[in-house]
């Protein structure tokens, strides 16, 4: 049974989106997201997408706009089952942002959300490429950029959290067991040696640190638990959009109410990854209103885990580092975590 198959034996009344424009352009002309004499034109993959199935529709009216399908099952890695409600999550975060004008010019237009086929319609914000690069060597964000990251965050999380936002926990269930548990599984059937040659063996001490791997389970304990500010929720290059217009923040599907630390521990730990300038960091950081009930340790301890599962987990990045320079990183990272004291940032 194919990918389809199993996706409509689950779900026998959803659209399931593909790449055939004949068949795009009668679901789009009964959704009524066509206009009366508007075709589809070009049906393209906007970029690499990790979670979910997305196309950019063209029209013959010159309109374009982007399609985005949560399947039960992540697109990039279909071994693993992931929920489909986590693109509704999306929709709303995005209508919530519209409202705020502070904020309409990171995040793309909502237009419309089909519930049945969990396909989510939003504005094309133009050709473009997310911040990836910045993990190639000499690669900077620019000032602007950096403070763009944090004015969006110190937003966010000043944000008063709606009382109605999703939980969205079978999707933190599914980051805390990536994030917090599978990379620090002695044997989780992920050969590292595959990423690069001596990254297992490079890994292990840090697979059976118990101490570490005790605060690792306290912080994504913290991470499950319901807090009092909104995140985006995977606040990394992958998720920032660099287009003609600037910088925007895309992908917010792990979206939920939280500690504001998380999605800044996220932030440092991916400067860091992609060695970025101190100065710069220092700069970056220095622009984020603090909210009063910050732990400075936990989002420290929250940026060490971060870069340790990027380093031995299966989210794996392009990063351009050596396996010495990785094994620095991870003995960096390891000492955040069990200190939450990060050497970079003031503490106080």
């Amino acid at each position: 049974m194919d990918a389809k198959q199993q996706f409509q034996q689950k779900y026998p009344n959803a659209f399931f989106l593909e790449k055939e424009v004949p068949i795009v352009e009668q679901y789009l002309r009964q959704q009524g997201w066509l206009l009366a004499k508007e075709h589809v034109k070009i049906l393209e993959k906007p970029g690499e997408g990790n979670m979910n199935f997305v196309l950019r529709v063209v029209t013959s009216w010159n309109r374009s706009f982007i399609l985005k399908q949560a399947r039960p099952w992540v697109e990039k890695f279909p071994q693993f089952e992931a929920p489909v409600e986590r693109v509704k999550v999306e929709a709303i975060f995005f209508q919530l942002l519209q409202e705020l004008p502070a904020m309409q010019h990171f995040s793309p237009t909502f237009l419309d959300y089909d519930a049945t086929s969990f396909i989510l319609a939003t504005e094309d914000l133009g050709q473009g490429a997310d911040y990836s690069f910045l993990y190639e060597r000499s690669k900077q964000l620019s000032v602007e950029e950096g403070q763009g990251l944090i004015q969006y965050l110190s937003i966010l999380h000043e944000l008063p959290a709606p009382a109605d936002f999703p939980v969205n926990k079978a999707m933190r269930l599914l980051n805390q067991e990536h994030i917090f548990n599978f990379p620090f599984l002695v044997d989780n059937g992920f050969n590292l040696d595959d990423v690069q040659a001596g990254l297992q063996e490079a890994a292990m001490p840090y697979k059976k640190d118990k101490a570490l791997k005790e605060e690792i389970a306290a912080c994504g304990a913290i991470y499950l638990q319901q807090g009092t500010h909104l995140l985006h929720g995977d606040f990394y290059p992958g998720s920032w959009l660099k287009v003609a217009d600037g910088l925007k923040v895309i992908d917010p599907e792990f979206g939920f109410v939280g500690p504001a630390e998380f999605d800044l521990g996220v932030l440092l730990a991916h400067l860091v990854m992609a060695q970025q300038k101190e100065i710069l960091i220092k700069s970056i950081f220095s622009k984020y209103k603090i909210p009063v009930d910050f732990d400075k340790v936990l989002f420290v301890r929250f940026a060490g885990i971060e870069i340790l599962r990027r380093l031995i987990g299966i989210a794996q990045l392009p990063l351009s580092l050596s396996l010495a320079e990785k094994k620095k990183l991870m003995n960096r990272a390891a000492n955040w975590v069990k200190t939450g004291s990060s050497g970079i940032l003031p503490e106080k």
